[in-house]
């Protein structure tokens, strides 16, 4: 299987879900043979609903953190994890991650990590594929991807995962919880991509769009924590989507922490970003 994404402009269903397309190809195809501390009471002064709205607009006022992100998918009977860690930059809307793809079906394979720097409408990957040149980028038009970059880098950007918040159609507060040491307040709902992409900020605003259209599901469950100046602190979305007539769920997990630390995102030169097909 060769993915056609990069190199050249592309429309719908011309191969989103890159990382997650390629490992839903090779992962879960074998299986179907085989079978800083925040202030200590984040108990919410405004209606949970509001509250969960407003994530995103705390995380800017924040400016930069720490992230950690997870992203399971199921399909076939086979589950699978891909790992990344890094910083974010929320005023920018510029991050850089180190994401680890697991070892293949039969668990001899390893991956090299996969560099991945988000920005406002693209992604840039490297040791992204095979063919690629090791000192080569790839870079991914993010909103022209059937899911606005939600799942394809195998981690959602967290901007993205605070702006998908705005959304919400319902959210229920559940109590305090802790974690990792920060007090935090737990909110359950479902959010509308849809609606999310119509009052998302600017930057985010076409990833997301293209995102409503390209999902299984109009409505994403999450689970969001916030810390008592309303900063999201860990948020777990459910999304659903459909890969080679298979209906794959995937769970993405942001956790967000060090607040203020330095985030630098060089993007590279035109000479260095890679034009040709890309093996999965």
């Amino acid at each position: 299987m060769v993915m056609q994404l990069y190199g050249r402009p592309h429309g719908r269903g011309s191969g989103a879900f890159a990382v997650t397309a390629a490992l839903v190809g090779s992962l879960v195809g074998a299986s179907a043979v085989t079978g800083c501390g925040a202030p200590e009471d984040p108990k919410p002064t405004v209606d949970p609903l509001r509250a969960v709205r407003n994530a995103a607009d705390a995380l800017t006022r924040a400016g930069t953190s720490k992230a950690s992100t997870s992203m399971e998918m199921a399909a076939g009977g086979t589950r699978v994890t891909i790992r990344g860690e890094g910083g974010y930059d929320f005023r920018r809307r510029t991050g850089r991650l180190q994401v680890v793809l697991p070892k293949d079906a039969a668990g001899t394979d390893e991956h090299r990590p996969i560099t991945e720097l988000l920005t406002p409408g693209a992604l840039y990957m490297k040791n992204r594929g095979a063919g690629v040149p090791a000192d080569k980028w790839v870079r991914v038009d993010t909103t022209t991807l059937d899911d606005g970059n939600l799942v394809t880098g195998g981690a959602t950007d967290p901007a993205a995962a605070a702006e998908l918040l705005r959304g919400a159609r319902e959210a229920t507060y559940l109590g305090e919880v802790d974690l990792a040491g920060v007090k935090v307040g737990h909110y359950r709902g479902v959010a509308d991509i849809a609606h999310a992409a119509r009052v998302a900020s600017p930057q985010l605003r076409g990833a997301l769009a293209a995102a409503a259209k390209g999902f299984a599901k109009d409505t994403v469950p999450f689970d969001a924590y916030l810390d008592a100046e309303g900063r999201l602190r860990k948020v777990r979305h459910q999304f659903s989507f459909s890969n080679q007539g298979r209906t794959v769920a995937v769970a993405s997990t942001t956790l967000l922490y060090g607040f203020g630390v330095t985030v630098q995102v060089t993007l590279p030169e035109r000479r260095d970003i890679y034009a040709g097909k890309i093996k999965a």
